[in-house]
């Protein structure tokens, strides 16, 4: 007897070839990017010291390529990139105001800090 509650979803794929080979062209091409990304922070974080960087430009270079790494997978694995301008807007916008009220609380509180340990000269 044949069952009829099972599904075959590979016959339920509406694309020929060339999509299908431009489609996996992509996922390569992510794949390959982030990998690349991936091995090049790892690289700068095993050999920062001895290539003589400061820590600074390394602290920054590790936050800019994670965002771009974060950036890229939501964009591609979340398919936020095929969707309309106004609903990328109405789901990126809050975020991107939390992380600037998240900067802000940072660095003000560092700031404060800061001044503390300068007034009563606590250097440690």
């Amino acid at each position: 007897m044949e069952r009829d509650d099972i599904i075959e979803y590979s016959l339920d794929t509406h694309h020929n070839e060339e999509q299908g080979k431009a489609i996996r062209k992509k996922i390569y091409f992510v794949t390959m990017l982030l990998s690349v990304i991936t091995i090049a922070e790892v690289a700068l974080g095993v050999w920062w010291n001895s290539m003589g960087l400061p820590w600074e430009l390394v602290k920054y270079t590790f936050i800019i390529l994670t965002l771009v790494k974060a950036a890229y997978i939501i964009v591609v694995f979340m398919h936020l990139g095929d969707e309309r301008k106004s609903f990328k807007q109405i789901l990126l916008i809050p975020y991107l105001l939390f992380i600037a009220y998240l900067l802000f609380i940072l660095l003000v509180e560092a700031w404060y800090v800061y001044d503390i340990r300068m007034q009563f000269n606590w250097l440690f």
